[in-house]
């Protein structure tokens, strides 16, 4: 299989390099659009994933005014949160405080109760979360202290 597999590999390659050749660069105009690569925020491996044959996806926002703060309360899953503007700050049971800024992201474990804040007097907070569930799961699940 190895032998089949070569031709190609060695096809490609020469593809990849051509591309960076002086004679493939003379053939783009200089209008020519850039190629848009993401940057990595967060590269993370994670624990307690549904394991369903289908699962559903959310994506939200929130907006913290100076002082706000969430109800305490944990996921069944794990969350994604990015931060858009501000300092988000999420206190974990039997955990440190943690800072996430503007710009950064970070994963919210399942299954541990916590509260999110905005600790700052003047700046907003603004944050994207991202959520995968099985079908038909709570956002939350309400705790008391």
């Amino acid at each position: 299989m190895r032998s089949h597999l070569l031709p190609g590999i060695l096809f490609l390659a020469g593809l990849g390099a051509g591309l960076n050749s002086p004679a493939s660069a003379q053939q783009h105009s200089a209008a020519a659009p850039d190629i848009t690569k993401p940057n990595m925020v967060l590269h993370q491996v994670v624990e307690g994933l549904p394991k369903d044959d289908k699962q559903t996806v959310r994506v939200m926002t929130a907006t913290f005014k100076p002082g706000d703060k969430t109800v305490y309360h944990t996921h069944r899953f794990p969350v994604t949160v990015y931060v858009l503007e501000g300092t988000f700050t999420l206190e974990l049971d039997g955990r440190p405080p943690l800072n996430v800024k503007a710009g950064e992201a970070m994963v919210e474990p399942p299954k541990i109760a916590m509260t999110g804040y905005n600790r700052s007097a003047t700046e907003a907070t603004k944050v994207v979360i991202f959520y995968v569930s099985a079908n038909d799961t709570p956002f939350l699940d309400l705790h008391s202290h």
